[in-house]
């Protein structure tokens, strides 16, 4: 029942807002018209009941007194909207009991004793018709046929007007919630516009002074964090600088050294101590630098150069493109980036790179890259992205690398409003699919 439940609810706040308020409202004018409506069949039944008594009197005393021949003519006359008479027995049936018609008969009592001794029965089939029959003067049976009414009939126009005001409340409710979950709306397109580099995007500072307030502690939150961000990018870039000098001078020690085989092992440990610094300070840059700006691309040249200047230098590399539509928008040196790495991997673990290009719409590109390497276990296929993982247990860089490259190809993917996952081929190998949609909107800004 709670999952039918749930499944019926509606996902958004806006419309599970409006759901409660107009359903409150809607039951709370029901309740409303109900009890006046009950309160107004009751105050009307007890006019009729009072009318009842003295209509009644005067009704049978003036048939009393009618000559026998003219007392027929005078029925419908006599007739009301809940009430008639019957110049007869009448029919029998069982005693009286509705609630309803206790109340008439109290009135019928009240009108008809002493003068005229009466019985009462109600009518078989009716909720609350019964029959009063006595006897006139001159010995003539007569019977009053009571037919009660249990409430007075609405105006045809009721309904319209109820239904009216419900859809005026119901607008009002939908004005009042939209009002109020609008700020909520903008705070989620702005958290979610800030992007991987984490450069803030200013909210609003206007409207109530809640949500101006929430605005204004939401842009310094981002502005706080960009500070921090900085401050720790200066701090790397520094860092980095710094130990370029070292690393230098004792590469010059390095190169004085008399033992070749120390003096080898010493060179390739600076060189990968020179290459993870490099690439740290990468990462943090592809995570929190600035984006370049977006331009124009034609992706079929730009995998043309790329793969031909691969090929110059004697690398295996192919180019399959089947695109199609115009070029794409978006920042030429990330993506540059992330293709070298891509192919730099399929060459390293695969032997060989194959690049393709497929173009589902004008807006959107799809850049696969394959190698026929040994692939990459299911289990692991996302954790690698995750920065300083290695498949090896080795710290190796000739086996396992740093462990940041994709890591910053995926950064950088991300900076390009694209994704990029690994998939293991059916026939052996990896394929790194690179997903990109165009920056258009950028460009407009």
């Amino acid at each position: 029942m709670s999952g039918l439940l749930a499944r019926l609810v509606p996902r958004s706040l806006f419309a599970r807002l409006s759901l409660i308020l107009i359903a409150g409202l809607a039951t709370a004018q029901l309740l409303s018209t109900t009890l006046t409506y009950t309160e107004r069949n009751d105050v009307s039944m007890g006019t009729m009941i009072d009318y009842v008594e003295i209509d009644l009197r005067t009704a049978v005393a003036l048939l009393d007194r009618l000559p026998h021949e003219q007392r027929k003519e005078w029925l419908p006359r006599l007739r009301r909207g809940g009430y008639g008479f019957i110049l007869g027995p009448g029919e029998t049936g069982p005693e009286v009991s509705s609630d309803h018609a206790l109340r008439l008969m109290n009135s019928v009592t009240r009108a008809l004793t002493p003068d005229y001794p009466f019985t009462a029965n109600a009518v078989p089939g009716g909720r609350d018709d019964f029959q009063v029959h006595l006897r006139l003067a001159d010995g003539q049976p007569l019977t009053v046929d009571f037919f009660p009414r249990r409430g007075l009939p609405l105006s045809p126009w009721l309904p319209y007007v109820l239904a009216g005001q419900l859809a005026l409340v119901a607008l009002a409710c939908w004005a009042a919630v939209r009002l109020a979950t609008r700020p909520l709306r903008s705070l989620a397109q702005a958290a979610d516009a800030l992007g991987p580099d984490l450069r803030p995007v200013d909210l609003p500072e206007h409207g109530p002074s809640e949500v101006e307030a929430a605005a204004r502690a939401f842009n310094a939150m981002q502005r706080r964090i960009q500070g921090y961000v900085d401050e720790r990018l200066r701090i790397l870039a520094a860092i980095s600088h710094d130990l370029q000098t070292p690393i230098t001078r004792m590469r010059l020690r390095v190169d004085m050294m008399d033992d070749e085989s120390q003096q080898e092992r010493f060179s390739e440990d600076l060189q990968q101590l020179q290459d993870l610094v490099r690439e740290g300070l990468g990462y943090a840059r592809s995570m929190h630098g600035k984006p370049e700006p977006a331009a124009a691309l034609d992706l079929g040249n730009l995998l043309d150069t790329i793969t031909l200047d691969y090929r110059d230098s004697g690398q295996p590399v192919s180019l399959q493109a089947r695109a199609g539509g115009g070029a794409l928008v978006t920042r030429p040196q990330a993506l540059r980036r992330v293709l070298s790495n891509l192919i730099d991997n399929a060459i390293k673990y695969g032997g060989k790179a194959e690049v393709l290009l497929e173009r589902p719409s004008d807006r959107e590109a799809v850049i696969t890259v394959r190698d026929e390497g040994p692939g990459i276990p299911a289990e692991s296929l996302e954790a690698v992205f995750e920065p300083f993982y290695r498949l090896e247990s080795s710290r190796n860089r000739e086996t396992g690398g740093t462990g940041l490259g994709l890591s910053i190809a995926r950064q950088l993917a991300l900076s390009l409003g694209g994704e990029l996952t690994l998939h293991n081929r059916p026939e052996g190998g990896l394929e790194a699919r690179l997903r990109l949609r165009s920056l258009e909107q950028e460009t407009r800004a």
